[in-house]
């Protein structure tokens, strides 16, 4: 098997946990997922089947979110797994959550949370985390293209956000840092991935009584390089891994087909085309 599957991931369950289960119904080792949803999120997570799993890098990589914030409580994890670390007695109106939510359009820059798997000096900033041992952060710059209030409940100091963001967004951070800006604290009780890359959640799939093989998406489908038919004969050559012409005005990577199917992952760059990656 070759392709991509779009899994709704239940809440609950580990993106790891996904994809174990895939391996066992499949009995294919070679499976992996492009993007880590912590086990209290759901949404959509794509994953690859087979030799797919070496055009990871060639999918968007854009995801968007649907997040609840629940205002006045910082915890550990800045989400609803954590230790409660400070309360807040004040309340925030609507009007005050939009004007808060302009600093956090565009290009910024947010520190991951503690409680995260990136790694500093070879440890997982986690295992710092539960050691109770400190370790300097750096800030990230990532990009919020979408950030929108959906809903805002002034009783139970809830809102509901729709985030469209850059790879490596921790929306974890973001409903802290808002807090923070507020002066009330805050931290997710709930996440959605609505969308990775060009994987959306209505066209998601849950994993009860799942037949692979029906929902297997072609790579064809959902990796936007531009596309070049190649004849048999090219498609010998590549097999060998050797050039062939390039008979457009393409500059970059391109998809090659052969009978419907990716042949290869080739760099198009003046008259010929190398050939990078092969699958067929």
């Amino acid at each position: 098997m070759f392709g991509f599957l779009n899994i709704y991931k239940p809440k609950g369950m580990t993106s790891h946990d996904v994809v174990a289960m895939l391996r066992k119904i499949t009995k294919i080792k070679q499976i992996g997922h492009t993007g880590t949803l912590d086990p209290f999120a759901e949404g959509v997570l794509p994953v690859c089947i087979g030799k797919a799993t070496r055009l990871i890098e060639y999918l968007e990589d854009d995801k968007e979110y649907l997040a609840t914030v629940q205002f006045g409580k910082n915890t550990t994890t800045y989400d609803i797994e954590g230790e409660v670390t400070e309360c807040f007695e004040n309340k925030i109106t609507q009007n005050d959550l939009e004007l808060a939510l302009d600093s956090f359009r565009g290009e910024i820059e947010q520190l991951p949370p503690i409680y995260s798997a990136i790694k500093v000096n070879g440890k997982k900033l986690y295992e710092y985390a539960r050691k109770g041992e400190t370790v300097e952060i750096k800030p990230r710059k990532v990009t919020i293209s979408k950030l929108e209030l959906k809903c805002f409940d002034y009783e139970k100091q809830t809102a509901e956000l729709l985030i469209a963001c850059s790879k490596g967004t921790y929306i974890r951070s973001i409903a802290y840092d808002l807090g923070q800006k507020l002066k009330c604290g805050g931290y997710l009780t709930k996440l959605i991935r609505t969308k990775a890359g060009a994987f959306t959640i209505d066209k998601s799939i849950k994993l009860d009584g799942i037949n692979v093989k029906e929902n297997l998406i072609n790579p064809v489908d959902i990796i936007k390089l531009k596309q070049i038919t190649i004849s048999e004969n090219e498609h010998e050559k590549i097999l060998h891994g050797q050039a062939i012409e390039n008979n457009t005005n393409c500059v970059d990577f391109v998809i090659l087909i052969y009978n419907d199917n990716i042949s290869a992952i080739g760099y198009a760059d003046k008259n010929i085309i190398k050939v990078k990656k092969v699958f067929l």
